[in-house]
């Protein structure tokens, strides 16, 4: 907000009045609205979470329809990032009865996390399994991993593994404390696992039953 309101001042006051500076200005406030806007809707969906008033919106959802369009989303970030990005399916037709736009949401987080966390050339992979009970997706990075000491940490709000990050290069902070919110309401859990040698994996499994009650 401060930097918005001296790019304003130097644009109401005449003190900016070259094209090239203006356009700049312009460009700059604009990615400061939606950044802005982006946090507001995470504030405003984490005082829902927080007062119990997150209503689903379930439906018969194919968890492989809302991961694979998930990852298309996801490309352009990755494209720019010079990441690759893969889905693994799991068995096809894999359905559980879920809100998939709250899903999307998860996925979304969890994919620019591990985009964001993950070096040039590197890669994301996302796959899916199910059993008889409950429908697994896994999100896995090839970036430099969460140390031990601040895994259970991590779902905490406004909490980030690299301090020196600023909030336009790591974001908010609140994109896995709303995740969790999301999954529980779905009766699910979502955790890190700490068993892979490189890198970091997110995991989520959600009941087949999810949002019955």
């Amino acid at each position: 907000l401060s930097s918005f309101r001296l790019m304003l001042e130097a644009l109401a006051d005449g003190v900016v009045t070259d094209e090239e500076t203006t356009a700049r200005y312009l460009a700059t406030m604009t990615h400061e609205v939606e950044r802005l806007s982006l946090l507001i809707d995470d504030l405003f969906e984490l005082a829902r979470i927080d007062g119990g008033a997150l209503r689903l919106r379930l439906e018969q959802t194919v968890i492989d329809d809302v991961v694979a369009a998930a990852v298309v989303g996801a490309m352009p970030s990755a494209e720019h990032a010079k990441v690759v990005v893969s889905f693994q399916p799991g068995p096809p037709g894999t359905t559980l009865n879920a809100d998939p736009q709250r899903l999307t949401r998860v996925l979304a987080n969890l994919l620019q996390n591990a985009i964001r966390h993950t070096p040039p050339d590197g890669s994301v992979t996302v796959s899916t399994n199910a059993t008889d009970a409950e429908v697994l997706v896994t999100v896995a990075d090839t970036g430099g991993g969460i140390p031990p000491s601040e895994v259970a940490h991590v779902f905490e709000r406004f909490y980030r593994v690299d301090k020196s990050r600023s909030r336009v290069a790591g974001g908010s902070g609140l994109g896995l404390s709303i995740s969790r919110g999301i999954i529980e309401a779905h009766g699910g859990r979502i955790w890190i696992d700490e068993t892979g040698s490189t890198g970091t994996r997110v995991m989520f499994a959600l009941p087949v039953g999810a949002g019955d009650s």
